[in-house]
C-alpha cells in the first residue's frame, strides 16, 4: 500500500471508504485507493489576442484543473494553481497582448502559473478542452479582458491565431516570494547571551537579509515582524500561506548549558511534525481551508499528506544548500541538518526551514551575531543559498 496513504487515521479510512460508494466523489476515492493519479506534463504555452483581449493556452498531456489564487486586481499579477501538473523546474518567457511575461514554477502538489500584466485586466473565463479538432493535447485555456477605459472602448478583437511562447527565458524570471521570520519578539525574548537577547539578534538579521534580497531585484520579501512585537507561531505560518510564498526562513539563535558548544544548524519538518498537523487541524482548520480541495475530512487529510510530502522534499533540498553556504562563514554543528515538529514548519505547501544561526550562549557565536559585520556576512551566505536554490530549479527547466 502506498506509504503516504497509511498516515490516514482508521476513522478517516472508514469515512473515505463510504465516499467510494458515493457518486460525487467516487472517482476521487478510487484514485486515492490506488495512489495519486499521474501528473499532467506541460508541453507548451501559447498566446493569442491583443491589448484588449488575450488568450493563454497551456498544452498538457493529461487532463488538469486550475484554481485562481490571485486575480491581478491589486498588483497586475494573476496566479493560478495547477494541482497535479508537473514541471521540470521553472518555465518562463515573454507574453503577448495583455501579458508582459509568464512563468510556471513548481508548487507543492503541482505547479503554479504566474502572469505579469501590462495593463489592468480581469480573468473572464477558464476552461479545459479535451483532445479534438486536430489537437492531440489537452488545453487549459485562460481568457483575459482589459478593464482599462481605453481598452474597453475598443471592439473585441481576440485573434484566433495562437503563437507558441518560448519555454525558457531566464532574463524574464518573475520575482519569488520569500518570507523571513524573525524568531521570538515582544513578550517572548527567546534565549539570552551575556548581554544579548535572541529576539533582537533575529530581527537585526532578518532586516539584513531582507535588504540583500531586495537589492537583487529578484525577490518580493515579506517579514512576519518588523519591530519588537509578539506574533503567535500559527500566525507566522498563515502570513507565509497568504503571501503564496516560495520559501519560508525562520531565524533563531540556539542556546545550551555548555558555553563551549557553538555552531549553526538547520531544521526541517520531521515525520512526527507531519502527524502534528492533524492535531493542529482539530483546534483550527486554517491549514485545510486555504488551498486544499475536498470537503470530506478523510479525503482532505490524504491530499494534505501528499502535498506535505512534496513540500518536505523541497525543504530538505534547500536546507542542504543553505548549510553549504552558511558553513563557509561560520562553524556548523556536527549534526547540522536536523528535523523537528516546530509549528513554523507546518505549512503543507510552503518549503520551510528554521536556521539556528549559532549559540547565543557561546562567546564566539554571540560576537558574530551581535555585530553588524558578522550578521552581514552570515546573511550574505543565506542570500547566496537562496540564489543557488532557485537557480538550480531554472537549470532543470533548461535541460
Amino acid at each position: 500500500m502506498n506509504s503516504v496513504l497509511i498516515s490516514a487515521t482508521r476513522t478517516g479510512w472508514a469515512r473515505a471508504a463510504m465516499i467510494v460508494g458515493g457518486l460525487a466523489l467516487a472517482g476521487v476515492a478510487v484514485a486515492m485507493a490506488h495512489g495519486p493519479a499521474p501528473a499532467a506534463g506541460v508541453q507548451k504555452v501559447r498566446f493569442g489576442g491583443d491589448r484588449n483581449e488575450t488568450r493563454i493556452v497551456i498544452d498538457l498531456d493529461r487532463a488538469a484543473t486550475g484554481k485562481l489564487l490571485a486575480d491581478g486586481a491589486a498588483d497586475r499579477r494573476v496566479v493560478i494553481a495547477l494541482p497535479n501538473v508537473a514541471t521540470a523546474g521553472d518555465l518562463q518567457g515573454a507574453g503577448q497582448g495583455l501579458v508582459e511575461r509568464w512563468a510556471i514554477d513548481e508548487a507543492a502538489g503541482g505547479a503554479r502559473l504566474r502572469l505579469d500584466l501590462k495593463a489592468n485586466a480581469e480573468v473572464r473565463r477558464r476552461f479545459l478542452l479535451p483532445p479534438g479538432d486536430g489537437a492531440s493535447a489537452y488545453r487549459y485555456v485562460i481568457d483575459l479582458k482589459s478593464t482599462d477605459a481605453a481598452g474597453a472602448a475598443q471592439a473585441p478583437s481576440l485573434k484566433p491565431t495562437l503563437v507558441s511562447a518560448p519555454m525558457k527565458a531566464p532574463a524574464l524570471r518573475l520575482k519569488k516570494v520569500i518570507v523571513i521570520d524573525a524568531g521570538h519578539g515582544g513578550k517572548d525574548p527567546g534565549s539570552s547571551g551575556s548581554d544579548t537577547a535572541e529576539k533582537d539578534v533575529t530581527l537585526a538579521a532578518a532586516k539584513a537579509l531582507k535588504a540583500r534580497l531586495e537589492k537583487s531585484g529578484r525577490y518580493t520579501v515579506v517579514m512576519t515582524r518588523q519591530s519588537d512585537t509578539f506574533v503567535p507561531l500559527e500566525a507566522r505560518v498563515q502570513i507565509a500561506r497568504r503571501a503564496d510564498a516560495d520559501l519560508f526562513i525562520s531565524l533563531h539563535a540556539d542556546s545550551g548549558p555548555d558555553a563551549t558548544t557553538r555552531g549553526a544548524s538547520v531544521y526541517t519538518l520531521s515525520e512526527k511534525g507531519t502527524e502534528r498537523v492533524a492535531r493542529v487541524l482539530e483546534k483550527d482548520d486554517w491549514l485545510m481551508k486555504a488551498n486544499l480541495p475536498g470537503r470530506d475530512r478523510a479525503v482532505s487529510q490524504i491530499l494534505l499528506d501528499l502535498s506535505q510530502r512534496a513540500t518536505k522534499n523541497r525543504s530538505a533540498a534547500f536546507a542542504e544548500t543553505l548549510l553549504q553556504s552558511v558553513g563557509e562563514e561560520t562553524t556548523l554543528l556536527r549534526r547540522s541538518h536536523r528535523d523537528a515538529g516546530f509549528i513554523v514548519l507546518l505549512a503543507p505547501d510552503v518549503p520551510a526551514v528554521l536556521l539556528e544561526m549559532g549559540f547565543i550562549t557561546n562567546a564566539d557565536d554571540e560576537r558574530l551575531l551581535k555585530t553588524s559585520a558578522g550578521r552581514g556576512r552570515l546573511m550574505d551566505a543565506v542570500a547566496g543559498s537562496i540564489e543557488s536554490y532557485f537557480a538550480s530549479q531554472t537549470r532543470l527547466a533548461a535541460r
